[in-house]
């Protein structure tokens, strides 16, 4: 009998043991059930850089340990956070209003660069000049109060979908990034967008697609102007442009709005390279990271000589200064929440 119960002890020991490992290896034993926070990112170098990055700067023993405070990461939008292509999705969002008020305008049918739009002629629309552009986003964008629009874009958003795919423009994020987001907020970073799209056409959706609420949205905009209107105060959109953020605007919207230098920068394109820049330039650990859009088959392939989110010099930057860049096909499990 004392036999039998030692070979079933040793026999109870040997399985402990190896239970034991496997809860060690989960992270379940010493220091509670581990969750990988980015399970839509392959294991790799990419990978490494980010969690290597949070891990030193939220370690209060680290040289390098930035105060939640000062943890601001800053994030393009557009093929950023979002895919871009084949158009960036408020180019979507002005055609159809060309196409929903072209009713009220007949002059349009022969005017450029309304025509183009109007017959979906993109090699015409592609002609136009800046002032055709301009004058078309002044059409769509203007002429109403602040809250008119915010509902014509809530409207939009609602019934609007992707050519491509055929499904709700918000559905277009990219997992990945979301969950980026998640993984820096649970590590006292406050993440803003820092976007060349239109501030007002971003914030009536990025807090339930990003976790972003309006208030940390940085984006272009046209100037506004205070009425009172049957005896309520509105704030008009006026057809004339107040600040356009992108490119070297990037660092300048920063500094107007947020007032810190971010820690962490993340775009995807030449329009994102001065924020970068901006942020590696400040003291301490910085982390700057740029994606790459290389898989055609799940998403599209483009860079250098895109007429979209066209990634080039910043690119030569990010090489030459080791900067993080993601490859989109090699370091990304999936792209879309749906896939």
């Amino acid at each position: 009998m004392i036999v039998k119960s030692l070979r079933s002890y040793s026999r109870q020991s040997r399985c402990f043991g190896v239970f034991a490992i496997i809860l060690l290896g989960l992270g379940v034993l010493g220091g509670g059930v581990y969750a990988d926070p980015l399970p839509s990112w392959n294991e790799g170098p990419t990978k490494q850089a980010i969690v290597q990055f949070v891990r030193t700067v939220t370690d209060k023993s680290s040289p390098n340990y930035v105060p939640p405070e000062q943890r601001i990461a800053t994030f393009d939008n557009d093929g950023t956070l979002w895919c871009e292509q084949p158009t960036y999705f408020q180019g979507f969002f002005t055609f159809d209003r060309v196409k929903t008020l072209a009713p009220k305008h007949p002059e349009w049918k022969e005017k450029q660069p309304f025509k183009a739009i109007l017959e979906n002629d993109m090699k015409a629309l592609s002609a136009a000049d800046e002032k055709g552009i301009g004058e078309i986003l002044m059409t769509t964008h203007a002429g109403m109060t602040t809250g008119e629009f915010e509902g014509i874009v809530r409207e939009w958003f609602a019934t609007a979908r992707h050519p491509r795919f055929n499904r709700p423009y918000t559905d277009l994020v990219y997992q990945p990034m979301l969950e980026l987001l998640g993984y820096l907020r649970e590590n006292g970073f406050k993440t803003y967008i820092v976007s060349g799209g239109g501030v007002e056409f971003m914030r009536p959706w990025t807090e339930k697609a990003y976790g972003i609420p309006a208030e940390q949205v940085v984006g272009s905009s046209i100037k506004l102007k205070f009425e009172m209107r049957d005896g309520k105060p509105v704030l008009m959109r006026l057809p004339e442009i107040d600040f356009i953020d992108d490119g070297p605007g990037k660092p300048v919207g920063i500094q107007k709005f947020i007032g810190r230098r971010p820690v962490a920068a993340f775009g995807n394109s030449d329009g994102d390279h001065q924020m970068l820049q901006w942020t590696a330039a400040g003291e301490g650990l910085r982390f700057m990271l740029l994606v790459h859009h290389t898989d055609a088959e799940r998403e599209w392939a483009y860079d250098r000589q895109s007429p979209i989110g066209r990634l080039d010099k910043a690119l030569d930057e990010a090489q030459s200064r080791g900067w993080t860049v993601v490859d989109m096909k090699k370091d990304w499990k999936r792209v879309f929440p749906f896939q």
